[in-house]
């Protein structure tokens, strides 16, 4: 590439790194607060929940790095053509065509991530993830190790440890399990202590004894114990769930599901692996759309800030047609053919504009006169 390219290609990186970057720190801060709650809850550490943030990007990405490459590449053009130096570069004899190959080499970039993340990283973050959060919900033993509070871990169980020693040690135990409400049971124990065993969690009790009313409260039967061992593994559902999500299959998967599936899940599988495929062909849209909004009409404050505005509209019109055609597809699987027209058609207007083949936005900018 001529070192002009070069410059410009770097001028757009930049941008488009940091809008990615802002825009996935929102969206980020927003989906990992239930995580959050659940870690606190299940009494987890920073290290887990850092994890499960992690694989929460992928999918992210997908959605934010179209956006972002459209923000940075109209911003980046913007501001060289504010500072006057794509008129330079067009006196110098730099044309249109040679300043669209940075912008189209930033998009190659973005597409090629973009595909990494929704055909591969995505449904491998999400599988790891869910079955990280079943673990979770799973280890009732971690859930019950917040001393001093009242937990409630699972239906039918209520837990409280007076104090919880560095050893590990439990002082002061106080179990009721009530899911049978005609006879329910408290345990009282001096102390004890978690165990991690082959067969599940175990709660060792000793000294202590556990209590069982019966007839409705009419009897109380007391016995006195030792030790005394609880499986708690009995108060918990399934570790494991059957069932993939869609954003959890891989795209072989989607296209060749299991035939014993319903015809509308298989539809709504299809559905999905066309979407994967056809969402970083926005970049190739949204790279032109920027090129002829800032390359397309006069450099008035005015002219440029009407430019910019209506090609953010065009763009977010683009988008949000392509995010309804999914509902529609999952329905009907011969529209699937609209994840790839809605952008293809948008990048034909776009070239139409940028070629002069439509209504320009303004005159032409000194750098298309120079560079014709």
């Amino acid at each position: 590439m001529p070192r002009l390219s070069h410059y410009v290609l770097k001028q757009l990186i930049g941008p488009i790194a940091l809008f990615a970057f802002l825009a996935t720190c929102v969206v980020w801060l927003a989906d990992s607060l239930p995580l959050l709650d659940l870690v606190i809850n299940r009494g987890q550490s920073a290290t887990i929940f850092a994890y499960l943030t992690i694989l929460l990007l992928p999918s992210l990405l997908v959605l934010i790095l179209p956006i972002a490459y459209f923000a940075g590449t109209l911003y980046a053009l913007s501001k060289l053509n504010s500072d006057s130096e794509l008129v330079v570069m067009a006196s110098a004899g730099f044309s249109r065509a040679q300043l669209a190959v940075p912008v189209f080499i930033a998009a190659a970039i973005v597409m090629a991530l973009t595909y990494l993340c929704g055909l591969y990283l995505m449904p491998a973050g999400q599988r790891a993830m869910k079955d990280k959060v079943v673990d979770i919900r799973a280890d009732i033993g971690a859930a019950l190790l917040n001393e001093g509070t009242f937990n409630t871990p699972a239906k039918g169980l209520t837990v409280f440890i007076r104090e919880i020693d560095a050893d590990g040690r439990i002082r002061g135990v106080l179990v009721h399990d009530d899911r049978n409400p005609r006879a329910p049971i408290t345990y009282l124990a001096e102390g004890g202590q978690m165990a991690q065993t082959p067969a599940g969690t175990r709660l060792i009790m000793v000294d202590g004894a556990f209590e069982q009313t019966i007839k409705g409260g009419a009897r109380l039967t007391v016995l006195k114990f030792d030790r005394y061992v609880l499986d708690l593994d009995q108060f918990t559902g399934p570790a494991r769930v059957t069932s993939r999500a869609s954003s959890e299959r891989f795209l072989g998967e989607l296209f060749w599901p299991d035939p014993s599936l319903s015809k509308s899940l298989r539809s709504t599988y299809f559905a999905e692996a066309h979407n994967r495929l056809s969402q970083p062909l926005y970049c190739i849209a949204f790279a032109l759309i920027a090129l002829a909004a800032v390359t397309r009409g006069r450099r008035a404050r005015g002219a440029n800030a009407l430019r910019m505005t209506l090609a953010a509209a065009a763009v977010s019109a683009i988008r949000i047609a392509g995010y309804g055609v999914q509902g529609m597809a999952a329905s009907a699987p011969v529209l699937c053919v609209l994840f790839y027209l809605i952008p293809l058609l948008g990048a034909a207007a776009a070239f139409a504009v940028l070629v002069g083949g439509l209504p320009k936005f303004a005159a032409t900018l000194p750098i298309a006169e120079a560079a014709s």
